[in-house]
C-alpha cells in the first residue's frame, strides 16, 4: 500500500496504528446510524451531558490539568473515578494521552512536537493519533510518574473497558419503559447519542486545541511556539482554547486570563475546592512563566 500524502507530508500507513485507527473509524461510521433510529429531544440532552461529564470532567480537568501539569491535588478515590471519566473518551490511555501532551509542551511546535500545524494542519488535527509514536516520542517515557501508581497503571491497561459499561447502562436505560414496554431501538439510539455521537464530538473538540488553537487567535503572551487563544475552541474544550495563556504559565488551573476568557474547567476546580475536593490548586499568581508539569 502506497504512502498517503497530506498537506505535503507523507503519511506512512506502515506505521498506522490500526486498533486505534478502527476505533475511530467505527465511531464516526456509527454516528450515521442516528438516520435510521428514533429521536427525542432528551437523547441530544443525554449527548450534551455526557460531552461534559466525559470530556470537561475526563479530558480537560483530569487528563489534562490534573495528571499532566498538577494544576491542583485532589484525593485519590477522585483522582481514580475522573480518570474513568477520561476513558470513557477513547483517546487511548491516560498514561500515553499524558505523556504525548507533556512531549507536545516540551517540544511546542518543534521539529519533535508530536502534533504541531507545522507537519500539516490535518496531520495535528487527527492524523498524528493514528500512529504508533508520532515523530519517534516516547510517550511513555514522559509520564513515568503515572507508571509508578499501581491504581493507574490498571486503568492505563483497561482505559478502553468503561466504555463498553456505559454502552451497555444506555441501552438497557433507553430501551426500558418506553410506552409500558421495551424498545430496543430507542435503547440503540441512546448508545448512538451517548457513546458514538458524544465521542467523536469530544475527539474533535479535543484536536482542535491540537491544530486549531495554534493557527488561529490573539496572543496574550511571547511564547516560543505559535499557541493562540481561539475563542471558538474554548467554547468546545470548556475553556481549554485560551492556548497561548496555557502555553505561557502552563500549571495554572485557570487558562482564562482576561475577564471575558471564559474557563469552565477552571471553576468546576474552584467549586471542587470549596467542596473540599481539591487544593493547592495553582493561579496565574503563582504560576511559574513558562513551567510545564512536575514529576
Amino acid at each position: 500500500m502506497s504512502d498517503l500524502v497530506v498537506d505535503g507530508q507523507r503519511f506512512s500507513w506502515r506505521h498506522l496504528d490500526w486498533p486505534v485507527f478502527s476505533a475511530i473509524l467505527a465511531l464516526h461510521i456509527g454516528c450515521l446510524a442516528v438516520f435510521l433510529l428514533p429521536f427525542e429531544w432528551e437523547m441530544l440532552g443525554l449527548a450534551l451531558l455526557l460531552w461534559w461529564v466525559c470530556g470537561g470532567l475526563g479530558i480537560c480537568l483530569c487528563y489534562h490539568r490534573l495528571l499532566t501539569h498538577h494544576s491542583f491535588k485532589t484525593p485519590a478515590p477522585v483522582k481514580y473515578f475522573l480518570t474513568i471519566l477520561g476513558n470513557l473518551n477513547w483517546q487511548g490511555s491516560p498514561i500515553h494521552w499524558v505523556g504525548i501532551h507533556r512531549l507536545h509542551h516540551h517540544h511546542s511546535d518543534e521539529e519533535h512536537d508530536p502534533h504541531s500545524p507545522r507537519h500539516g494542519f490535518t496531520w495535528a488535527h487527527i492524523l498524528w493519533c493514528m500512529v504508533k509514536d508520532p515523530n519517534g516520542n516516547n510517550a511513555r517515557a514522559a509520564a513515568r510518574d503515572l507508571q509508578r501508581d499501581k491504581v493507574m497503571a490498571f486503568l492505563d491497561r483497561y482505559y478502553f473497558i468503561p466504555q463498553f459499561f456505559l454502552a451497555g447502562i444506555l441501552l438497557v436505560a433507553g430501551a426500558w419503559n418506553w410506552g409500558g414496554g421495551w424498545s430496543w431501538s430507542h435503547g440503540l439510539a441512546w448508545v448512538v447519542w451517548g457513546v458514538a455521537i458524544r465521542t467523536v464530538f469530544v475527539y474533535h473538540s479535543t484536536w482542535f486545541v491540537n491544530s486549531a488553537a495554534h493557527t488561529w487567535g490573539y496572543r496574550n503572551f511571547k511564547t516560543t511556539d505559535n499557541s493562540r487563544n481561539t475563542w471558538w475552541v474554548s467554547i468546545l474544550g470548556f475553556g481549554e482554547g485560551w492556548h497561548n495563556n496555557h502555553h505561557a504559565l502552563q500549571r495554572s488551573a485557570a487558562h482564562g486570563m482576561k475577564w471575558w476568557e471564559f474557563d469552565l474547567t477552571y471553576l468546576t476546580i474552584r467549586l471542587m475546592g470549596l467542596l473540599g475536593l481539591a487544593w493547592d490548586i495553582v493561579t496565574p499568581d503563582n504560576a511559574e512563566v513558562g513551567a510545564g508539569h512536575s514529576h
